[in-house]
């Protein structure tokens, strides 16, 4: 197969979670013999902190314009499928081109589905058009559950698949290295976020000044107040993930309040962090359950008192059974095969359509 994919940054994760969901799904692609080209739009503050500039398991391209796509014009044209990302910028515009350009199946792929159903309700989003979302073959969502309903009912989609994020389990693996921190937490400053990331983390840290805490993400604000026995890491590069889980006894899911609200939309670091086989701490929402489980593979937290109590657990069978979970259903290569059967029922049902227009000539 031939896909390719017009996303948000494969380069570079600095302050987006895109970048390594896409780098397990494509590598999960090429695993299984599949020819991808990603085609990411040149922005400074991504070209400046470029963390993966030639990855192995694609052809990587950038762009500077809507305008300069025409030099794939003939690649887009003969892929199998194409797809377009969440937070492209100029989305609509290079949905319409592409959506003009391709003769395979053709795909949207949302990592923000709670985000962008939001935005699109209020007239206010720049990546992506209600009108086109009918003229996607399928529409991939980060988010799976009863909002796949909604995107056909009330967007018109011809059909809504789940896309989970998914860990590349050749690189996320558990290292040797000594544990530094009892509890650690990654990920990107979010306002919305913040208040669990106190409640859970900052607050536990003051209970407990004997316990080592770790945070790691960019764009943290200077006011925050941390605690003396929390280490600040200002980015940990995806080539470093692994030893940073690794060096955690247990590490925290931290989850956006849309993402709750809508339920089933597993964070990224939820799926690299078990392949490390770290024991996970996480907060609660609809459908983790379908992802790990509960007390077997997950540990879950609504308040300080439950994460200090989560702390004196053994992590060890947490982490082994949340690594067998995840090579199994949630790796790169898993999702990969999903994304496969996906666009070949797409595939499918446009051969169908044709035929019957055959017939009725």
């Amino acid at each position: 197969m031939k896909l390719v994919v017009l996303g948000l940054s494969l380069s570079s994760s600095w302050g987006n979670g895109h970048a390594t969901t896409y780098r397990a799904l494509l590598s999960g692609m090429a695993e299984r013999g599949h020819e991808v080209l990603f085609l990411e739009r040149s922005k400074p503050w991504y070209a400046d902190h470029r963390d993966l500039a030639d990855p192995d398991f694609c052809r990587l391209e950038y762009y500077d314009s809507v305008g300069e796509l025409e030099r794939w014009r003939a690649e887009v044209s003969g892929a199998d499928a194409v797809m377009v990302g969440s937070y492209v910028p100029d989305g609509p515009a290079v949905g319409d081109w592409v959506l003009h350009h391709a003769h395979g199946a053709t795909c949207f792929y949302d990592i923000d589905t709670p985000v962008t159903l939001a935005q699109l309700e209020r007239g206010r989003c720049e990546f992506l058009r209600i009108d086109q979302i009918a003229r996607y073959d399928v529409y991939f969502s980060f988010t799976g559950g009863p909002v796949l309903d909604r995107i056909e009912r009330d967007f018109g989609a011809q059909r809504a698949r789940p896309l989970h994020c998914s860990a590349d389990v050749a690189r996320y693996r558990k290292v040797n290295v000594p544990q530094r921190w009892d509890l650690s937490y990654l990920g990107t400053y979010s306002a919305d976020r913040q208040p669990t990331l106190e409640r859970l983390l900052l607050e536990t840290a003051r209970m407990r000044p004997d316990r080592r805490f770790a945070v790691a993400g960019a764009q943290y604000p200077s006011s925050i107040d941390w605690p003396d026995n929390v280490e600040r890491l200002e980015h940990v590069a995806p080539r470093d993930h692994p030893a940073f889980y690794s060096a955690s006894r247990f590490t925290l899911n931290v989850t956006r309040a849309d993402m709750i609200a809508a339920g089933w939309s597993p964070s990224i670091r939820l799926f690299e962090a078990g392949a490390c086989s770290t024991a996970v701490i996480s907060d609660r929402w609809p459908g983790i359950e379908d992802i790990l489980t509960p007390g077997q593979a997950i540990l879950l937290a609504d308040s300080a008192n439950d994460v200090l109590a989560a702390l004196d657990a053994d992590p060890e069978p947490l982490g082994r059974a949340a690594h067998v979970r995840i090579v199994q259903e949630h790796s790169g290569t898993a999702r990969a095969r999903q994304l496969e059967r996906d666009l070949r029922d797409v595939a499918y049902h446009s051969q169908q359509r044709q035929s019957e227009r055959l017939i009725a000539q």
